[in-house]
């Protein structure tokens, strides 16, 4: 493994999987459990083109490349020092040659690697609405979370445009939005194929919703089997442990 310096207030964290390792800072966005299901439902294939975007600090596709061979990735993160982190992350992990970060706003996807040239594309957008919520005094944080800067179209639009005929757009945004990322999905050509429910609890309410389109696909949504995170004594569920790695 490559050593790479660290900046101030920076630590590595061992994902625990394939060896692999992130470089997070404190106080700045981190990921979150969110990544890592979304990761596992992606279900990317071998030698798939993947975008991903919002990387972060480059999380999904340190994930994903490990699940999938010969997968290739062109990641944008529109924050500087995210997208620099995530680079040291990926040369740190020796995948400089299957992932390429760019820090760059995700609508410009198109005009630098060209149209329909994606087999899946990952996003984690920001959760809260414009003005539907009290905004981070982190401007990290308030960009991960909180739309402005891109908003749920502009992932969607973007995806469309760089996305091959039966090219698969996976992504994880609270449920009770789920609507509204179908309705937008469609607008833009992409057909919603799968969905799976994310519950804290077996007699929770579900409050995340893993969904995956595909551009320019039949309607058919396909409804997985709910995923619960605690079972009722707080301990994780076996199918938790089972995307962690931990069985």
């Amino acid at each position: 493994m490559v050593i790479i310096p660290l900046l101030d207030g920076e630590r590595i964290d061992d994902l625990q999987f394939l060896n692999l390792r992130i470089i997070q800072k404190a106080g700045a966005f981190c990921f979150s459990m969110d990544a890592v299901l979304l990761a596992d439902f992606a279900m990317a294939r071998a030698g798939d083109t993947i975008f991903d975007f919002g990387t972060g600090t480059g999380i999904l596709p340190l994930l994903i490349s490990g699940r999938a061979e010969r997968t290739t990735f062109h990641a944008f993160e529109i924050q500087k020092d995210m997208a620099e982190m995530a680079e040291r992350s990926i040369k740190m992990n020796g995948l400089d040659d299957r992932i390429t970060i760019y820090h760059d706003n995700l609508l410009n996807a198109s005009k630098r690697l060209g149209f329909a040239c994606a087999d899946l594309v990952v996003a984690n957008p920001p959760y809260a609405r414009e003005g539907a919520s009290i905004k981070n005094p982190s401007p990290g944080k308030r960009i991960a979370r909180h739309e402005g800067d891109s908003t749920l179209e502009d992932f969607v639009k973007a995806a469309a445009e760089v996305l091959k005929t039966r090219g698969r757009f996976s992504l994880v945004f609270p449920a009770h939005r789920m609507l509204e990322v179908m309705e937008c999905m469609r607008q833009y050509k992409i057909e919603p194929k799968r969905m799976r429910l994310v519950h804290p609890k077996p007699n929770r309410a579900p409050n995340l919703a893993l969904i995956e389109g595909i551009r320019l696909g039949k309607p058919m949504l396909h409804i997985e089997p709910p995923l619960i995170v605690y079972d009722e004594n707080g301990n994780e569920t076996d199918e938790i442990k089972r995307i962690y790695h931990r069985n």
